[in-house]
């Protein structure tokens, strides 16, 4: 992988990551596809209609069904799914953890039961690599110790001492293969935990920097704390955060976040509110978020917002999206994904626009005022 940082406004990046198999430019959004789809898009939607050049798998989701031998046999996510270009494969873990009626970490890794068939696993930091391989992403996430929020100290210093622990095992691992020519072309990045405690995040992040991972992500927020408890943990974590390796936050989360957030410096996000707000009929604007069932859209011959050049503000009105959900017509989910993702991947692409300007405060004060019209 290679990373250039192109300019710095402040706090906030423009920067170019390249994988084998796309160039990405940051500050970007990663359309979340959980079994390997994004829900009612296909690749071409992806590629042709969006211009997605990365988005998430899951592993814990691909691990249990289809299998990853089975994506394997297909080449791996890009050979199953059509989408050839970059894939980030979360370890899993934080399914484990929340989908689980019987999830138990130990110091060696996370038992839980599916939620398919209740069978047992267990989760290993060499195991949830050993699955990715096999799927074949660009960028692969170790196993973390998650933490719900609020946590006690006890809970919180547990958390970032197995996550550490299970890091170096990662690490090491990850070196061992590629010195046998098993995920040449895989990137791994280390999670930094540690709840909102500030010393907390401050001594895992530095570990986790004395370790050769290709990124770094921020774990464990957006899981019950405030918006402002985030952002302060965010900044507070930040200095210690390598500023030579991609900086992801992940799970978060709305357009204020993303905002917010890469005023703080982060350059990579991935959240399910856009594609799964589309299909509860939310959709975002430039002007705030509507709740397109409403029906004073029905006979409504705007489009859902008129400074959107996405595919289904150019060709059809909010009467006819109202009239597709309240139908229960499938179409609608497609229509109502493909604008809340581009408006995602569109408000990046402007923030990164702003920063290359050195007019990042300038863009944060306008995305603001157009929601308080």
């Amino acid at each position: 992988m290679e990373f250039n940082i192109d300019k710095i406004d402040g706090n906030a990046r423009a920067c170019t990551i390249k994988t084998a198999h796309s160039t990405i430019q940051t500050p970007i959004f990663m359309p979340v596809g959980t079994v390997g789809a994004v829900k009612s898009l296909d690749a071409f939607d992806l590629m042709q209609t969006l211009d997605a050049k990365i988005i998430l798998a899951n592993t814990y989701h691909m691990y249990l069904r289809p299998g990853s031998k089975i994506v394997k046999n297909f080449g791996g996510l890009h050979g199953f799914t059509k989408f050839n270009r970059s894939f980030l494969t979360d370890s899993g873990g934080f399914q484990a953890f929340s989908l689980s009626d019987i999830s138990k970490p130990d110091e060696n890794g996370i038992k839980f039961r599916s939620h398919i068939d209740g069978s047992k696993h267990y989760f290993t930091p060499k195991s949830v690599l050993d699955t990715q391989y096999d799927l074949g992403s660009d960028i692969m996430m170790i196993l973390d110790d998650l933490v719900g929020l609020p946590a006690t100290k006890k809970r919180v210093d547990e958390s970032i001492k197995r996550t550490i622990k299970w890091a170096k095992e990662a690490i090491d691992y990850h070196k061992l293969n590629q010195n046998k020519g098993v995920g040449i072309g895989q990137n791994l990045f280390g999670i930094v935990q540690g709840g909102t405690d500030y010393e907390a995040r401050k001594f895992c992040a530095q570990k986790l920097c004395e370790m050769e991972f290709d990124g770094l992500a921020i774990g464990g927020l957006s899981v019950g704390e405030s918006n402002e408890e985030m952002y302060d943990t965010v900044e507070g974590v930040m200095p210690f955060i390598d500023k030579n390796r991609p900086r992801y936050l992940m799970g978060v989360g709305t357009p204020e976040d993303l905002v917010e957030n890469i005023e703080r410096g982060v350059d990579m996000f991935d959240c399910v509110m856009p594609s799964r707000n589309a299909r509860n009929g939310t959709l975002f604007t430039s002007f705030g978020k509507i709740n397109i069932k409403g029906a004073k859209f029905i006979n409504d011959h705007e489009p859902v917002d008129k400074t959107c050049n996405c595919h289904t503000c150019k060709n059809y009105s909010r009467a006819y999206l109202n009239h597709l959900y309240r139908s229960k017509e499938l179409t609608f989910y497609r229509l109502a994904t493909l604008h809340n993702l581009h408006y995602y991947l569109n408000l990046v692409k402007d923030a990164r626009e702003a920063i290359l300007k050195g007019k990042f405060s300038e863009f944060k004060k306008e995305f603001y005022s157009l929601r308080s019209l």
